[in-house]
């Protein structure tokens, strides 16, 4: 009965999210909503990333704005000087930041707590001051750059609700490497390293090894995203990578809840929500998301998404109770 449920809820929420851009875009007129879902797909791809080393192995990285800006740039710059196809580019740009986040998380391995916070900072103003500081004829310095959409087989993405398509099935694919990824043998020593990094390691787990797989594989899931969105939006400068976007990727995932995919989502979603209702505020927005980030920490450690299992499971309960009193 159970599997039944989930599997119409499924089927449900799968029409809801091929319908949308159609009712948003055809019935209401409403491109910019369509905008808004893409950006949250990529936020759902990145956050995810920051999923596998915060909330599954342990780690704490205030600078994955960084991975982002390799991933977006590096696919730009890329594409430019070469002019192989975007997709390649994209992929050619996940690379080389996985393989920076790998060299970083080698000696930062070592690193705990705040001492591995500042390093990542360091590490974010880093890439925004190269980005920031180079030549203007190879970055743009802050006039930014101009780039082209990604091309399929000569088929362009070149409206919002065709890039959609494409970056909700990237989207479900990393989904489920993440699902597989945290169910195997791998995500099982992440879980251990979390719980505490002495005791995997007297069981036999190289704990710096797994250390740095989880680094690289947030680094690649971020850094795609941020390819996806330089050519989403086609156009980059540096003050999209600021460390402001790092927060904002470390507050979606403690909002929903971190070592979920429900969590991850309920956190992307709700903080977009909230991002769009305080744009007028903007000055004050850290500040009101630091509010709320300690009320949902404090009051509810699990984020939101937590919190909604637990209504759930109390209103299953106590139906149960009923039919048990009635029977």
């Amino acid at each position: 009965m159970n599997k039944t449920i989930s599997k119409k809820n499924f089927i449900i929420l799968g029409v809801i999210l091929v319908a949308f851009p159609f009712v948003a875009d055809k019935l209401f007129n409403w491109n910019y909503g369509v905008l808004l879902a893409n950006f949250a797909i990529l936020y759902i791809i990145a956050v995810s990333g920051l999923d596998i080393l915060f909330g599954y192995s342990g780690q704490i990285s205030m600078g994955h704005a960084a991975f982002y800006c390799i991933g977006a740039y590096g696919s730009v710059l890329i594409h430019q000087f070469t002019g192989l196809p975007v997709i390649v580019t994209i992929l050619m740009g996940t690379v080389i930041a996985t393989l920076i986040g790998a060299l970083l998380a080698y000696p930062a391995s070592k690193l705990v707590f705040h001492f591995l916070s500042l390093a990542t900072i360091a590490f974010g103003e880093v890439v925004y001051q190269l980005v920031a500081q180079s030549p203007g004829n190879i970055t743009g310095n802050f006039t930014g750059k101009f780039t082209d959409t990604i091309s399929l087989f000569g088929f362009k993405l070149n409206s919002y609700t065709k890039y959609y398509f494409f970056s909700m099935i990237c989207m479900v694919i990393f989904l489920l490497i993440k699902v597989n990824l945290v169910h195997s043998r791998v995500g099982r020593a992440f879980i251990a390293i979390r719980e505490n990094s002495h005791a995997a390691n007297g069981m036999g787990i190289n704990v710096r090894k797994y250390k740095v797989i989880a680094f690289a594989t947030s680094a690649f899931y971020t850094a795609f995203a941020g390819g996806l969105y330089a050519h989403l939006v086609r156009f980059i400068s540096p003050d999209t990578f600021t460390n402001k976007q790092s927060v904002m990727f470390l507050t979606m995932l403690l909002f929903g809840g971190s070592a979920s995919v429900g969590g991850t989502v309920t956190g992307v979603f709700t903080v977009q929500f909230l991002n769009e209702i305080l744009r007028s505020a903007e000055r004050y927005q850290l500040l009101i998301y630091g509010i709320l980030l300690l009320l949902v920490i404090l009051a509810f450690p699990g984020g939101l998404y937590g919190l909604i299992k637990q209504v759930i499971a109390k209103f299953k309960s106590k139906k149960g109770e009923k039919a048990n009193a009635a029977g």
